[in-house]
């Protein structure tokens, strides 16, 4: 048996050791080995406990490590990594790990070449380490058994954690335990659950370390622990980028261009190009071009890269470069020809041209979109991005020389874009509140078929925070029962009907139930495995509705609350960085679940829910804030590319249509109008509404019987938004899957229709006097008899003269109106909301819409 002390350099007989400089410090590994069967023993020469430690060493080539004992070891190449047991993780006073020693196998009988403990030498020589960062996460791999031990090397509890690591390409990371963990990409989260979220001072998460099931037996390539790398290490800047050069220069412009950097610790995220000292534009390429610059003017130029953290790469080479003449040339280039679209989709335009020639050079081409510029390319291709869906857009091009000479501009080519869906668009609204009285889960959108037939889902809905004017995940279901008290939503919301309410097995979606400790639970969770059923599902999160519109007045009067607000909505539900609620909620943990937002203002420069805030100038700032969710989203898709989607719930009314919204203008931010259909009549659950006369809450076409001094109609609803120049593939018209009901109606000889009353019907629940979902008033109001208005287009039943009557949408008339869509033009349906149907009126929607 051979016991040899392993030094961090090869060891030689004539080597004189320094005296030991952490002997009397820290801990001491002593190696030995009984032909393949090798042993670390771990002293603590010290007066005090210490605990967390790991040892690394060097094999030589070849030579591999397997069946650890008390122990785990992962290697990479020649380098191993051993991490204790937890049980042998602390070690006392004067005491070492005998008898529970790490053993292992190796497959040679060899000796290590180096090793370290804690970054000292194993035999306690060389300089003392560096101090350990606060915290540091180290992986290990068992098989295809990926494992992460966190390390609290700070004298106070950490108290939260979390892990993001990258895989190579196409390896997944699934079966957390101990944690939850997500993929996005090459990209994995790491949370902890409730039990190891806390770690003790100079504690290690073991026993409950995460651990997790890799498809392929791989080490991450990149890992960072609350934004530190999980080794402790600094960061590492991204290279520098390589061969600046300027292919092109005008009299006031360089083109520069540059080889790629390598990513460091973190993803290279852009380059800053700069202009001497100044920084001149930063781009996420590798070209650039500086404008505004002075002709006949030398310039030295730098590229440096940036990390996602912002961490700079050092500067590339300088390259001068002199801005030329005009003087040199006054003869423009010929005008572009055969401009053309060569491709298109929803939100862009590519766009192609013969190129133009010049006594000199050409340097680049100028795309117009009316006055202004819309890209500048060298090539004669160009891809003209944050369009919006079909919508008419004009295009034409300049070519400009290298003396800034501009030709005509080509003649013009017009191109629409694509629709926002292929066919017709079914969007239905899931209310949040639905998982209560109603037992309406995310779940049975797939039971009952509707899942695979909708296009949209939009949940309903999120606040506004009244105080800082931000986007709210309030944590109350509602401050007051009294639908006119004006403060009814003021910080109102349900975070744990949202992501932290945990589902059985049966309400779930996949059939796997919650065990309460996940980061996202809720609803949320519940869409995130609805859209990974059914990927062609997009999701959008609602923002306002009746009670929560108070403050969208507020958040849209200025330019810059309206950039704070926008800033909170999409960095909330874009980005997925919920607010912790329960212990659920943190930063990403909703990434990818929302597609978009829809905006349901009730209603800009009109009255709406009491003690609502209005404002004159509320139709202008209406749209400068769809125009900043517009410009906001866009700007994400650039680092995200996913095109985020932006709708909106939109009035009947031609008066709120007039006082709030400019339509022509906002169509071209916008890519949904879900066109209000319903609710023209109705009575209110406190009777505020219209409790003594009944009347169609969705009628196609005007009714000539209707006795109110405005009449409306869907068919009326459409026109004035196409009149006003909205495309009708922009348009989706309102379906009531519900019915609205009046008590004491007299039959009049019209069944009910239009017809006195005493006021709202029994509702589906207490405090909803005047509603039913579709199915629950078919089954509970007896003897309702359904009649067909055939003229306007109107479903209702009456329960006989001083009885009920109701107004709702049913298989008839959605058969008539989806038909009226199609020959329309329009883009499609919207449903509210999906909890009313058990699958029947849905899968009319759907075989109206094919």
């Amino acid at each position: 048996m051979r016991r040899l002390a392993i030094a961090l350099v090869a060891l030689a007989a004539t080597a004189t050791f320094a005296t030991p400089a952490t002997a009397a410090a820290g801990l001491t590994a002593t190696f030995s080995r009984t032909g393949t069967t090798a042993k670390f023993v771990v002293n603590n020469p010290t007066t005090a406990a210490i605990s967390g430690w790991s040892i690394k060493f060097d094999l030589p080539a070849g030579v591999t490590v397997s069946g650890a004992q008390n122990a785990t070891t992962t290697q990479n190449g020649t380098k191993v990594t051993l991490t204790p047991a937890y049980y042998i993780s602390t070690i006392q006073a004067g005491r070492n790990t005998d008898p529970f020693s790490p053993t292992f196998t190796l497959s040679s009988a060899v000796d290590p070449t180096s090793c370290t403990l804690n970054g000292a030498n194993c035999d306690g020589t060389g300089p003392e380490p560096p101090p350990p960062a606060p915290v540091t996460a180290d992986f290990s791999l068992t098989g295809s058994t990926g494992k992460f031990v966190v390390a609290n090397n700070t004298t106070t509890t950490l108290t939260e954690w979390s892990i993001t690591f990258t895989l190579p390409a196409g390896v997944t990371a699934s079966n957390g335990n101990n944690a939850t963990v997500t993929q996005n990409g090459n990209s994995v989260t790491v949370v902890p659950v409730h039990y190891n979220k806390s770690v003790g001072p100079k504690k290690t998460t073991e026993p409950y370390s995460p651990t997790f099931t890799l498809s392929r037996a791989v080490e991450p390539v990149t890992c960072r622990i609350n934004n530190v790398n999980c080794d402790g290490s600094p960061d590492v800047p991204p290279t520098v980028p390589g061969d600046l050069r300027s292919p092109v220069k005008t009299t006031k412009s360089v083109s520069l261009q540059w080889n790629a950097s390598n990513a460091g610790s973190l993803p290279v995220a852009g380059y800053d190009v700069y202009n001497g000292t100044a920084l001149a534009t930063t781009v996420t390429g590798t070209s650039a071009t500086v404008t505004g610059l002075t002709p006949n003017t030398a310039y030295s130029f730098t590229v440096k890269a940036k990390d996602t953290k912002g961490t700079q790469s050092g500067a590339s080479n300088a390259i001068s470069v002199t801005t030329n003449n005009p003087a040199d040339d006054t003869q423009p280039p010929t005008t572009p020809t055969n401009l053309r679209s060569t491709a298109k989709d929803a939100g862009s335009v590519t766009l192609a041209w013969n190129a133009s020639t010049d006594n000199n050079k050409v340097a680049n081409y100028d795309v117009y979109q009316g006055d202004a510029v819309r890209a500048t390319v060298t090539e004669t291709t160009a891809k003209i991005d944050g369009l919006s869906p079909s919508t008419e857009y004009t295009f034409q091009v300049k070519a400009r020389d290298i003396y800034d000479n501009e030709s005509g501009l080509s003649s013009a080519v017009k191109v629409t874009t694509s629709d926002i869906v292929g066919g017709y668009a079914k969007v239905g609204y899931f209310v949040q509140w639905g998982i209560y009285g109603r037992q309406f889960f995310v779940k049975n959108l797939d039971t009952n078929g509707s899942a695979a037939k909708l296009t949209h889902i939009n949940y309903a809905f999120g606040n506004i925070d009244p105080v800082n004017l931000t986007c709210l995940h309030g944590v109350t279901k509602g401050t007051s029962p009294n639908p006119q008290d004006p403060n009814q939503g003021d910080g109102a919301g349900d975070a744990e009907a949202d992501y932290s309410r945990p589902f059985s097995s049966a309400q779930s979606v996949d059939g796997v139930a919650d065990t309460g400790w996940e980061p996202l639970r809720g609803n949320y969770n519940q869409l995130k495995k609805l859209k990974a059923k059914h990927p062609h599902l997009k999701v959008l999160i609602s923002l306002g509705g009746w009670t929560y519109s108070k403050y969208f007045s507020d958040v849209a009067a200025t330019d810059a609350a309206r950039k704070k607000f926008v800033a909170s909505c999409v960095d909330m539900y874009l980005k997925g960085n919920l607010p912790t609620y329960n212990a659920a909620g943190g930063p990403g943990t909703a990434a990818g679940i929302f597609d978009g937002i829809d905006l349901d203002w009730e209603w800009p420069g009109a009255e709406g829910h009491a003690g609502n805030h209005i404002s004159p100038d509320d139709k202008r700032n209406n749209t400068l804030l769809i125009e900043e969710f517009r410009k906001q989203m866009d700007e994400l898709t650039k680092t995200s590319g996913r095109r985020y989607q932006l709708t909106a719930f939109t009035p009947a009314d031609r008066g709120k249509i007039d006082a709030g919204w400019e339509l022509g203008r906002v169509a071209q931010s916008m890519d949904i109008f879900n066109v209000q259909g319903y609710d023209f009549h109705g009575s209110g659950s406190d009777n505020s509404w219209e409790p003594n006369r009944t009347g169609h809450q969705g009628n196609l076409y005007a009714d000539k019987d209707d006795p109110y001094p405005f009449h409306f109609s869907v068919e009326d609803t459409v026109n004035a938004y196409l009149e006003a120049g909205v495309h009708p593939r922009k348009i989706t018209v309102g379906l009531a899957f519900y019915g609205r009901g009046w008590q004491g109606v007299q039959d009049g000889g019209k069944k009910g229709e239009w017809q006195s009353a005493t006021g709202a019907a029994p509702g589906q629940f207490a405090e909803e006097a005047g509603t039913r979902g579709y199915s629950n008033l078919l089954a509970s109001v007896p003897n309702c008899t359904v009649v067909h208005d055939e003229p306007a287009v109107a479903t209702s039943c009456f329960t006989g003269n001083g009885g009920q009557w109701w107004t709702f949408d049913d298989t008839w008339s959605i058969q008539k109106k989806t038909a009226w869509m199609k020959q329309r033009g329009l883009l499609g349906a919207m449903i509210w909301e999906m909890s009313g149907d058990t699958g029947t009126l849905m899968s009319a929607v759907d075989n109206g819409l094919k």
